[in-house]
């Protein structure tokens, strides 16, 4: 690729401090938008930065896409080693666990590393974060858990809108009914109460009851009635802002006198920022981590957005202190030794460039205008989040036309194929244009009832293609018919993609996973394939030991200085 500009290493003139200059048009133009403490030089196109560790950063998160000739390279080579040198690690907390033995109530058959998470449950006393990646059945451990210590009945099962009607078919597949005298019945099930409405009413004595979080503050009356002993939280990342009326009704639900086990299920508990997972650890295990001032003047720094983000210097000793005491986390790759791996293809294909250069010149013209109007910073980000999900939009258009053929020959090669895509607009033209297949769909909206018929029409191989939207699609089901996972489409978070890929690599799984994310050539794609998928986050170090990681912020206005730049090249 062409270098932009280059970069020297000068001791400036003004200040007299060592600072880095930046030539070029481009360069000067995209730099200058990036980073603020940047201030021009003595000549046309000539930009000083400052020589601190945040910059350097920047400039190489800005040089892995578009490339600086480096005049100053032995000083360059030295301050980038030092600022990626990878930090001694802390030696991880070893768990010594058991393969524990279910009780007569459970119906089944646990894999080793499953019973080990039932041994984990019982250490705990049922006060436990279990954040095993996704499709290492954490359900099913956690029904073993309330199968097997005494007392966990009734049990409440918080969860996502479109995970309830799993949750009652994985109870009726696993627990067998226990009478009020203690027999067990073989042939049925607890009794299971589904809560689909906000009304307020008198709940019926039941089991097990079912909700999902959005209905939980509306029915806490109800639920702090009927003597809870248990409480589970499925997908409890849910409940990482403390301000929310969810969050709120969960930690009031957990502080009852009656309730003695309180279990949380995430592969992935944090989402954006480390300090997310203290609201989570204060409902399972109050105290642990300190108040959440305590826990950020131990952990955290607070960013210019007044968000507390976890010391990078402190990331390792929270995930041992959470491994320690309350979370339980494995990978595949450690406990499903005959999965095989997924395999990932970053896919070029031909796009329309001449129109999406001529949308993208409008999105541009449009964010200038808006930011000029913004009366305040929120305006201004809302602004920029319009402008990436455009791009987003008419990158998928343009597109289009070559995303359809290659489905098409995958589906001429192999049995079953899942493909997902992030905009209604997207999904509608692609199920349109491969009728031929007789598609089903799994997108925003649907009932339950539809969305459960046509994951079943796909598992059962009465439609060998599917089409779904990644976010209405990334959990709570099971897509294991297919090994081919077709991405027509970019989501802004990388765990978004692992979710909707391990759709496919989880249990019962007996094929390697053949994962294709395909690149508009002309659009922006790589680019955000690269920034936005392959980079970790801050969570990624706290919970798997990841090394680097840039804030969204960053990466939403690097996506936008290249808006800009392929604008301006056009």
């Amino acid at each position: 690729m062409e270098n932009i500009g280059t970069l020297e290493y000068v001791l400036d003139k003004y200040s007299k401090i060592w600072s880095w200059k930046v030539t070029g048009d481009r360069a000067v133009s995209m730099i200058s938008r990036l980073v603020s403490e940047a201030w021009y030089g003595e000549n046309v196109n000539e930009i000083i930065i400052p020589d601190s560790l945040e910059t350097v950063k920047q400039l190489k998160l800005i040089m892995d896409r578009y490339p600086l000739e480096i005049l100053s390279k032995s000083v360059w080579q030295r301050k980038i080693v030092k600022t990626y040198a990878p930090k001694p690690a802390l030696p991880p907390v070893k768990l010594k666990l058991k393969r524990a033995k279910t009780g007569e109530q459970f119906r089944g058959k646990l894999l080793n590393f499953q019973k080990e998470g039932l041994d984990f449950l019982l250490k705990s006393s049922g006060n436990a974060l279990l954040a095993d990646e996704m499709g290492l059945g954490k359900t099913v451990q956690t029904l073993s858990y309330a199968a097997t210590e005494k007392q966990t009945f009734p049990l409440l099962v918080v969860a996502p809108l479109v995970t309830l009607n799993n949750w009652e078919r994985e109870i009726e597949k696993f627990l067998k009914k226990k009478s009020r005298n203690g027999r067990i019945i073989e042939s049925e099930s607890p009794s299971v109460t589904i809560i689909r409405t906000g009304k307020s009413q008198e709940l019926p004595k039941t089991d097990i009851y079912i909700i999902n979080y959005e209905l939980l503050f509306k029915r806490y009356d109800d639920l702090s009635k009927v003597g809870l002993k248990t409480i589970v939280c499925d997908e409890v990342h849910n409940l990482r802002s403390k301000t929310t009326q969810k969050y709120k009704a969960v930690k009031k639900l957990a502080a009852l006198p009656s309730i003695s086990y309180r279990i949380g299920l995430s592969g992935t508990p944090i989402y954006n920022r480390g300090s997310e997972i203290w609201p989570i650890i204060d409902i399972i295990k109050p105290g642990l981590l300190g108040s959440f001032k305590e826990f950020c003047e131990y952990f955290c720094y607070v960013n210019d957005k007044g968000k507390a983000i976890v010391l990078e210097n402190k990331r390792a000793s929270l995930r041992n202190e959470l491994q320690k005491h309350v979370m339980l986390r494995r990978k595949k790759s450690d406990v499903l030794k005959e999965l095989k791996d997924k395999v990932r293809y970053k896919e070029v294909i031909a796009a329309d460039t001449d129109y999406y250069l001529e949308e993208l010149d409008k999105i541009w013209k449009k964010v200038e205008a808006e930011q000029k109007d913004a009366d305040s910073e929120f305006s201004k980000s809302a602004s920029y989040h319009r402008a990436i999900q455009s791009e987003r939009q008419i990158a998928g258009i343009a597109k289009l036309p070559h995303v359809i053929n290659f489905v098409k020959n995958i589906m001429e090669i192999e049995e079953s194929v899942v493909v997902f895509c992030h905009h209604k607009v997207i999904h509608k033209l692609l199920h349109d244009s491969l009728q031929e297949f007789s598609p089903v769909s799994i997108i925003g909206g649907q009932s339950d009832a539809t969305r459960q018929d046509q994951i079943d029409k796909f598992q059962k191989g009465e439609s060998k293609l599917m089409i779904a939207g990644i976010r209405a699609g990334n959990v709570g089901i099971n897509l294991t018919r297919a090994k081919y996972v077709i991405f027509a489409e970019l989501d802004w978070s990388p765990a978004i993609h692992r979710q909707a890929e391990d759709r496919l690599h989880r249990i019962g799984q007996k094929n390697t996973v053949f994962a294709y994310y395909l690149i508009g050539n002309g659009t922006l794609d790589d680019h955000v394939a690269n920034v936005l998928v392959d980079k970790s986050y801050e969570i990624d170090e706290i919970m798997d030991e990841s090394k680097e990681n840039y804030e969204n912020k960053d990466k939403a206005e690097l996506i936008l200085a290249q808006i800009q730049d392929k604008v301006r090249a056009k």
